[in-house]
């Protein structure tokens, strides 16, 4: 009996079935985001938790392997990030303080400038600038009835930070047991595999995390000593500045040099400023043409387009946090796709080839 004819062409119906697979997979992605926005309290922590562990693993287990306890070595490095970090702010916030009157100075004068130029527009922008205490007593019950709000926010933001310190100590402290409770969660002989993803996917971020680091630290040294040698005010703080936005690829950078650039502006003139500029396009250039690929070379790589593509979703979703969290997460799933690929593509690609092998020629002659 004749196989009944197919109703559509075999290049049809495959191309149907990946499409409905990406369909399905877009659809958990979908619903696990917006789960993850609406338990944003306590999935942010998690993930900053994670990204804390992934930068401070090597100094705990250095710590571990120098005979220092567990605990103890976990207590040390947060310890030490807390120290860190809360210096690296302290130093930023009291630079931009010190530079911001300048920098307002600064714009009223460009202001003033564009007048001398340009007549009626310049004017109003100067007038803008003149009257800004003007308009913010117009909008000062605006201002007043979002204090409150703004109260909550930074009292949420203590809270999220407190807590992923928390998770960084009990992660670090009982890193050890991580695999053995996730083959426990997993039933099955599928532990092995999510093992093995789970493995790729941290080692991706922990060396994305690790060497985004360095290259911020060489970022920073670099500019820093620019701003030094050109005597622009608060160029430690601004080196700190450019370290911090380095963990936000692109934009960070983008904006830590505009800073720097209208510091200059504000202190030290047109042509100091345009040195500045000519520093951080100079840096930028190291870091993308010589730094990111030679320390980063071992890591998943992703393409500059990916990355921006990446950040710009993250800021749709979760804002300035979301560009954060954006570009490791992705290379965790670049980590697992790579490790799915190495066991099922070279298996699949093996196979291919032996069932495309010819069968030995049974006619030849033996040498029997």
């Amino acid at each position: 009996m004749q196989a009944p004819t197919p109703l559509l062409p075999d290049p049809v119906r495959r191309l149907a079935a990946w499409c409905v697979v990406v369909l399905l997979v877009a659809g958990v992605v979908y619903v696990g985001i917006r789960l993850a926005v609406e338990f944003s309290t306590a999935v942010v922590p998690v993930l900053l938790a994670l990204l804390g562990t992934a930068l401070l693993g090597p100094l705990h287990r250095r710590l571990v392997k120098a005979k220092v306890n567990r605990s103890v070595a976990a207590a040390l490095t947060c310890v030490a990030v807390v120290a860190v970090v809360g210096g690296a702010v302290y130093i930023v916030v009291a630079a931009i303080v010190d530079s911001g009157d300048e920098i307002v100075a600064s714009l009223k004068q460009a202001g003033r400038d564009i007048a001398d130029h340009f007549g009626a527009a310049g004017t109003s922008l100067d007038d803008v600038a003149a009257n800004a205490q003007e308009l913010l007593t117009k909008f000062g019950g605006t201002a007043a009835s979002g204090f409150i709000s703004g109260v909550s926010v930074v009292g949420e933001t203590i809270a999220i930070g407190v807590l992923a310190l928390l998770l960084v100590f009990f992660f670090l402290r009982d890193s050890d047991r991580a695999a053995g409770a996730l083959r426990s969660l997993v039933p099955g002989s599928s532990g092995e595999l999510v093992e093995a993803m789970a493995r790729r996917a941290f080692q991706a971020v922990e060396g994305f995390m690790r060497g985004t680091t360095f290259i911020a630290f060489i970022d920073a040294v670099c500019i820093t000593v620019g701003l030094v040698i050109l005597d622009v005010p608060g160029a430690i703080g601004l080196g700190a500045l450019v370290f911090v936005g380095a963990y936000i690829p692109y934009l960070g950078a983008v904006i830590s040099g505009a800073v720097a650039v209208l510091v200059a502006l504000a202190d030290r003139g047109f042509v100091i400023a345009l040195w500045v500029l000519g520093i951080v396009l100079a840096v930028q250039v190291l870091e993308g043409h010589v730094l990111t690929p030679a320390i980063q070379s071992r890591t998943v790589q992703m393409h500059p387009a990916v990355v921006m593509v990446t950040i710009t979703a993250g800021a749709s979703v979760a804002g300035i946090l979301g560009m954060l969290l954006a570009v490791p997460l992705t290379a965790a799933a670049f980590g697992v796709a790579h490790e799915l690929r190495e066991r099922y593509g070279s298996s699949t690609s093996s196979a291919t080839a032996t069932s495309t092998e010819p069968p030995p020629d049974s006619t030849a002659p033996s040498d029997s």
